[in-house]
């Protein structure tokens, strides 16, 4: 066997360099798969990511010449490592911008009063509300016609200037911008307001009008009437915002199409 493998690396001197180099791009492509949003969701089975993150490796590995790179590293093991971590830490930096839409979900799933209406979701293995579910979709698919998934792969193949493949050391300052991250998780609550405050709005109107009518007239059970009053005006809000809350999203997305 050792004697095969001798004749092949005699016929092709430049095959034990793109292995290493593929095994590196691979194992990037696996931590970025992990988090990443759209590709990190359960419901795409490993069956599918794996082969995806092979063909994705072995169109990367021709473009980065790893026959022009510096080979030599001083654990093989590390490099695996900390190329699982940097994609990693891509893939998560760009779940910060879609979870901001679930975030604002939650609010507004809360202020109807549909906290009880939940399904088990199969990408979390979770109880989640519907209304949920409804908006993070609706988020998930307009970040797919935006071109999320061009963003995502063009962030990483830019990795690879920041952190070459065999580096032993991982740049966090140019890589990630401690700024530009506070930014990225506090826009996190900051969006998730901006979309649910028409729903914020309209049922603290709500709450003071029931509780002016609870004050003038006690016999009126305003406990009950809330239940019943919350979703409905909520609901109606909501499909009468739909059409500007698509645009905030899609505004949002853009606003950052230049950063991950």
């Amino acid at each position: 066997m050792n004697d095969i493998y001798t004749a092949i690396m005699q016929m092709f001197p430049k095959i034990n360099t793109y292995l290493m180099a593929g095994a590196l791009v691979f194992a990037r492509m696996i931590g970025f798969f992990r988090f990443c949003p759209i590709f990190n969701r359960k419901d795409i089975p490993s069956l599918v990511k794996i082969p995806l993150a092979l063909i994705v490796t072995i169109f990367i590995v021709p473009f980065l010449s790893p026959e022009k790179v510096l080979t030599h590293c001083d654990s093989f093991m590390l490099s695996l490592l900390l190329n699982v971590v940097v994609g990693a830490m891509i893939g998560y930096m760009a779940q910060l911008v879609t979870i901001a839409i679930d975030c604002g979900a939650e609010m507004i799933n809360m202020q109807m009063g549909l906290s009880s209406a939940t399904a088990l979701d199969p990408t979390t293995s979770a109880q989640v509300s519907i209304l949920t579910k409804m908006i993070s979709l609706m988020g998930i698919l307009i970040f797919i016609h935006l071109g999320g998934i061009y963003w995502l792969f063009k962030a990483l193949v830019r990795s690879f200037e920041i952190f070459p493949l065999y580096s032993a050391q991982v740049p966090l300052s140019q890589l990630v911008k401690m700024d530009l991250l506070i930014k990225m998780s506090s826009n996190t609550l900051y969006m998730g307001l901006q979309i649910a405050s028409p729903i914020l709005l309209a049922t603290l109107a709500q709450d003071i009008i029931l509780g002016v009518i609870s004050r003038t007239a006690p016999q009126v059970n305003v406990f009950q009437l809330s239940f019943l009053f919350k979703p409905v005006l909520g609901a109606a809000i909501l499909v009468w915002i739909l059409p500007m809350l698509m645009n905030i999203i899609e505004e949002y997305f853009l606003s950052f199409a230049n950063i991950i």
